[in-house]
């Protein structure tokens, strides 16, 4: 960033997972920084040793409340002037198919992983413009360049949320702004132990006579087993979110861990009904979806 004063950056989600991990990053690095997390979720700061001080600030937000989101601008904008840097981190995933979804799970989703994302960005592009500087780094992921069955809901909102940034790039130049999206594949934590489900998408994962069971039940394995045995930890993928935030002319998309950069070199170099193709033969167990269960011999 070329602000000539201290940069004020702003976390949101960091109280856990990957916002932990950026936020224990900025914390060493010679920035004013703005921890936000849920009112409930404030304690966890202390627990693993964050407290505040004359640069760190730990405060309340829920990214979907407007008036939550404005307050804060406000406090911030009022003690440290405008915001040079705001990571949007916070984030929901849910276990369902499509024919599971339901408009409490859409909204919600799409509330957090999305309209929250481009509203606090619409916050403080003002203050960036009038300082004619400033990061936005937006928390994507692998699931917004490529679906994955189960995941359907999720993907749609960082497709959305890849669009949408992907035009605030274009948009925001002019003022020095530079906007990037973050986008790590999976990352060795028990976070797909926080994965929510709908009504009816968790009744199919718990039921074997379910059209959709085999569905849930090798892909909930396969995420588990591909998320504990990467070498991507939280702490690198975080050392590439501070890295991004600092360089002069950061990238539009970061690809955070190897399979990310796989991934995006697959759909670069195949034949898209090729990519297809592979991946839906590389599915964990594809030739038993749908199947009814076996009924063991007596």
């Amino acid at each position: 960033m070329t602000s000539n004063q201290t940069p004020v950056i702003l976390l949101t989600g960091a109280s856990s997972g990957l916002g932990l991990a950026i936020a224990r990053e900025l914390i060493n690095t010679p920035v004013r920084v703005i921890l936000t997390a849920r009112s409930e979720s404030l304690d966890r700061f202390s627990r693993v040793g964050i407290q505040e001080s004359p640069r760190v600030h730990l405060r309340p937000l829920d990214v979907t409340n407007p008036a939550e989101r404005e307050s804060l601008i406000q406090y911030v904008t009022d003690r440290w002037g405008p915001l040079t840097g705001l990571i949007n981190n916070a984030g929901v995933a849910y276990r369902t198919v499509v024919e599971h979804w339901d408009e409490k799970a859409w909204q919600h989703t799409m509330d957090v992983d999305v309209w929250s994302v481009l509203a606090l960005s619409r916050l403080v592009l003002p203050g960036m413009r009038q300082v004619s500087t400033g990061r936005i780094l937006n928390i994507s992921s692998v699931g917004g360049m490529m679906a994955m069955p189960t995941m359907s809901l999720y993907s749609a909102a960082k497709f959305a949320l890849e669009g949408a940034t992907e035009a605030l790039w274009y948009e925001v130049r002019p003022w020095n702004i530079r906007v990037s999206l973050i986008e790590p594949g999976f990352i060795c934590s028990d976070s797909f132990r926080n994965t929510r489900f709908t009504q009816r998408s968790f009744s199919a994962a718990m039921n074997e006579s379910d059209p959709y069971h085999r569905h849930y039940l090798t892909m909930a394995h396969f995420i588990e087993r591909m998320m504990r045995g990467t070498i991507a930890t939280p702490e690198r993928v975080a050392r590439g979110v501070v890295r991004t935030l600092f360089r002069r002319n950061p990238p539009l998309r970061v690809y955070a861990t190897p399979d990310a950069h796989l991934f995006a070199m697959l759909r670069r170099l195949l034949p898209r009904m090729v990519y297809h193709w592979a991946l839906y033969r590389a599915l964990p167990d594809v030739a038993t979806w749908g199947k009814p269960p076996k009924i063991p011999s007596a």
